[in-house]
């Protein structure tokens, strides 16, 4: 049965990812995201790769983590689009092999889903950015497993916490990490008065029913 393992640095990635501006909060202006829900804030870590010191500490934590959790790991497979520069600067650093995977065959050539050489035989570690509710993670491992490869792990950057990915990571038996989490942030977030405890309370509600949530 897969479990959330946890890490020990939430607070110190939480912080580099709101230096670096890729977690916005707004309780009073919310974001739409592209499923059409409304939400107080919004993610993006393609944002780091454009602050080197930030990026160098976010790969290395990706690294440790892997090496520690993972040291069976025999292949990393990065989530298009989001999740394959991080999964090439991990697999580069630890020297494993590296593959991608596509949301979709490629209508053309090939046809492939998966890209890059992999060998069956090689435990295989997802590599994402985010994990929301986790559908489009859990579609690539079914695509590698699909390919006759185990997938024994997923690692991502940031993880929203809803109850609903819980439950589909559990059902489809994928241990998942993640650097840092929704919990963490909002609770940095109140420590640094970048938040109010009022929006503190809107910030946590919001991650208990996101799809039902409306605004204040």
């Amino acid at each position: 049965m897969a479990e959330k393992i946890t890490t020990t640095n939430e607070a110190a990635v939480a912080e580099k990812l709101l230096q670096a501006q890729a977690i916005r909060l707004n309780v009073k202006e919310p974001f739409t995201w592209s499923s059409g829900w409304t939400s107080p804030i919004y993610c993006d870590n393609r944002i780091v790769l454009g602050h080197p010191y930030i990026r160098d500490f976010i790969k290395s934590e990706l690294c440790n983590m892997v090496f520690a959790q993972f040291p069976e790991a025999g292949l990393l497979a990065g989530v298009a689009t989001a999740g394959i520069p991080w999964g090439a600067m991990v697999a580069d650093q630890l020297k494993l092999p590296y593959v991608y995977v596509r949301s979709k065959p490629k209508e053309h050539g090939l046809g492939q889903q998966i890209e890059g050489f992999y060998e069956k035989d090689r435990p295989v570690v997802v590599m994402e950015d985010l994990i929301s509710t986790g559908k489009s993670s859990l579609q690539v491992v079914d695509v590698l497993r699909q390919a006759g490869l185990e997938v024994i792990g997923l690692v991502s950057i940031f993880n929203y916490g809803f109850p609903a990915a819980r439950a589909a990571f559990q059902a489809a038996g994928v241990p998942y990490l993640s650097l840092s989490d929704y919990p963490t942030l909002i609770s940095l977030a109140l420590d640094k008065k970048l938040v109010s405890p009022e929006e503190e309370a809107i910030l946590l509600n919001w991650s208990e029913d996101p799809a039902n949530w409306k605004g204040v």
